[in-house]
């Protein structure tokens, strides 16, 4: 892929959908130049980014989560908003594929002009959360797009990734009572702005209504560093288009209280540092990897631990030893 960072940036903020794919497959390739490039690229857009709405969407498979995309999606665009959508796609741990089929699930929002569809594959990211995904909030807020949906698999610590990434978090639960309350886990609760509760229609209305009673109660017994915010259960149908007005006049609410405390902005400058940190860890890890002498290591120390020949501690201080050592080798000149 040949790229012109300066044309691609232009025409990114000109609002060309097509530099905002070209840009998005840029910073997702792996390849050391387009790294590179996609490092100019950011800095160059980073100041006409910030000026949108970062909503995060999570809930177990089967709740709906496409479909009230959709029909959210639609309802902001009638509103005047532009939307992006950044959907992760669970990546197969076997054949490193992935289903990208976001675009299918969503097809009348993928045909407006205002709206734009990015599904991308999870990788080995924790939680199945795309390593991208915070870059491709910045370009799209660069070509013009003022609500931003992360919407992520809900397994594992993906929840918490899009909460950290996010101004504004929702979750998504099945109008089941009982089981379902049990089956939420706390980590995914405290962290959540609103839940939804979707599919409250038809024979579920009522089972809906207590589920919501339920989740109300659990909600009060946790202890909230957030004194200015009560999460609210909300109750959605998003086949029939009822409560979507009820989710965004809850997410402006919410938004206007933190920009008028300052916490709004005080929560994206500590987003910042944690993502600069997380991409610290990251790279650190590339590095190792990207060693000889310390990769080999590594394999040996992986079977160490699988055979319960040392501690996973101990072969981790080992490989670091290691790496210190290759980066002195490297440093010192040679005195043949």
């Amino acid at each position: 892929m040949q790229v012109n960072v300066e044309q691609l940036s232009r025409e990114l903020l000109e609002g060309k959908r097509k530099a905002l794919a070209k840009a998005i497959t840029l910073i997702e390739s792996k390849k050391l130049e387009h790294r590179r490039l996609s490092k100019e690229l950011l800095e160059r857009i980073l100041p006409y980014t910030g000026n949108s709405i970062r909503i995060g969407i999570s809930g177990v498979p089967g709740v709906g989560k496409s479909t009230f995309i959709e029909a959210f999606g639609l309802y902001l665009i009638d509103k005047g908003f532009k939307v992006a959508v950044l959907a992760i796609d669970p990546t197969s741990q076997i054949s490193g594929g992935s289903v990208l089929g976001d675009k299918t699930r969503m097809e009348l929002l993928s045909r407006r002009e205002e709206a734009f569809i990015r599904p991308s594959p999870s990788g080995n990211s924790l939680g199945g959360v795309a390593r991208r995904t915070r870059e491709s909030i910045f370009l799209c807020e660069a070509n013009g797009y003022n609500i931003i949906i992360v919407e992520t698999v809900g397994v594992g610590q993906s929840e918490i990734k899009v909460a950290s990434m996010v101004d504004f978090f929702l979750l998504m639960q099945l109008p089941n009572a009982g089981d379902e309350l049990q089956g939420i886990k706390r980590g995914v609760m405290e962290v959540a702005n609103a839940i939804i509760i979707n599919k409250a229609d038809s024979d579920n209305v009522k089972k809906a209504q207590l589920a919501k009673k339920q989740l109300e109660n659990a909600l009060s017994f946790f202890l909230r560093s957030d004194e200015d915010w009560k999460v609210p259960v909300l109750l959605v149908s998003a086949l029939e288009k009822r409560g979507i007005d009820d989710v965004w006049s809850t997410i402006e609410k919410y938004v206007d209280i933190k920009k008028k405390n300052g916490k709004f902005f005080e929560k994206r400058k500590q987003q910042a540092i944690d993502w600069m940190w997380t991409t610290v860890d990251e790279e650190i890890r590339e590095l190792l990897l990207e060693n000889e002498r310390v990769s080999n290591l590594a394999k040996d120390m992986e079977r160490a631990v699988i055979e319960n020949r040392t501690t996973p501690s101990f072969a981790a201080d080992r490989i670091v030893e290691e790496f210190k050592k290759s980066i002195c080798l490297e440093d010192k000149p040679w005195k043949g």
